[in-house]
């Protein structure tokens, strides 16, 4: 199993790293924006601003939205109807199915439910 993420603040970052210790033989890549990737994977991004798709992963979806399988989103609820939603944009925008999101590095059943998810894909 393949997880592409993109970080800023390094919520996504951690919130992949406990994946990571729970599925220790997953590959978890960073995204580089104008790399053409190869295999299929997962997509965790964040939300930027009110609801908007950081730059980054935007790029990195133009080049490689026929390998994703999935796209999720870490965020804070905070932003209400806002929250995580760069993955919704990204699902709608580019026909790739939506998994889940995330508030900020997930907790323990966010962890849960997404190797869940991803697992029954």
């Amino acid at each position: 199993m393949i997880i592409y993420y993109d970080s800023l603040t390094g919520n996504t970052k951690r919130f992949v790293e406990k994946v990571k210790k729970q599925r220790p033989d997953w590959e978890i890549i960073k995204i580089v924006p104008k790399e053409k990737i190869e295999r299929p994977g997962h997509l965790i991004t964040f939300t930027i601003g009110i609801g908007n798709i950081p730059l980054t992963t935007t790029v990195f979806v133009r080049n490689n939205k026929d390998y994703l399988l999935s796209v999720s989103s870490t965020g804070n609820r905070n932003w209400g109807a806002h929250f995580g939603e760069a993955a919704d944009k990204i699902s709608k925008h580019y026909k790739i199915p939506f998994l889940m999101k995330v508030e900020m590095s997930g907790l323990q059943n966010d962890v849960e439910e997404f190797i869940r998810l991803v697992e029954s894909i």
